[in-house]
């Protein structure tokens, strides 16, 4: 730090390579935190993406005006797809039902309750799927921030030790060693960032997504509804 004033000690390797251990780790950590918020927010996006390609094809699918069984056979016994998954569920306990033998009022009342606790069942499933990744994003924007300041902090305590070493403290000797400090706040920052304005997004696009399927499962009760009372009716 006593070498005179150099313009290009101030990039970024030059900055990493000449901080204190302790700071090149909370650089370090930053980075591969940055990094691993990344691949979540790039995931997010293409999962968000086809998840509601995928739901947009089915609602139109299904407002053409084709018969939800269907729909439900293209889809097979076991599909991917959450809005096909809960037609299939929803379908197959309905049939259940109906092999069975006729339903009485009663009857009818505990299988469309059956149906809907199904259902239930499948969205908060879908739920989960849709919100995994988001604790990742959590943790980095909420962590990056301090993190960066515990390795401002170090860095400053280290450079003004070193400082008073020298008995030096004009500006070619401070700011190498306050862009070192410095720079751990500001990857910190880079760090958190992305990852904040990303968790809130990716929250709303998973509770607006939830949403969808709480609207579908709810005409899909209706649906097996009418078929219940339809067979009561028939039944009488």
């Amino acid at each position: 730090m006593g070498q005179g004033f150099d313009p290009h000690s101030l990039g970024i390797v030059s900055i990493f390579m000449r901080a204190d251990w302790v700071v090149q780790v909370v650089m370090v950590g930053l980075a591969i935190a940055s990094l691993w918020s990344w691949v979540v927010i790039l995931d997010k996006l293409f999962r968000f993406a086809g998840l509601n390609k995928q739901a947009a094809a089915f609602e139109d699918a299904v407002a053409s005006g084709r018969s939800l069984d269907d729909l439900a056979n293209q889809a097979g016994d076991n599909p991917s797809a959450p809005m096909p998954a809960l037609l299939v569920a929803a379908l197959k306990s309905w049939r259940d039902a109906r092999a069975r033998g006729p339903l009485s009022d009663g009857q009818g009342a505990i299988v469309l309750s059956t149906v809907d606790r199904v259902l239930d069942s499948i969205i908060a499933r879908e739920s989960r799927r849709a919100e995994e990744g988001l604790g990742v994003l959590a943790i980095v924007a909420t962590s990056s921030p301090f993190i960066g300041l515990f390795g401002t902090v170090w860095g400053i305590m280290h450079a003004f030790s070193a400082i008073a070493a020298q008995h030096n403290t004009n500006l070619a000797t401070v700011a190498p060693a306050i862009s070192e400090a410095l720079f751990a706040t500001a990857l910190g920052l880079a760090a958190a960032i992305p990852a904040y304005i990303a968790y809130n997004k990716f929250s709303l696009d998973a509770a607006k997504f939830a949403g969808r399927l709480e609207a579908f499962a709810d005409e899909l009760g209706a649906a097996i509804a009418r078929r219940i009372g339809e067979r009561v009716s028939g039944a009488a």
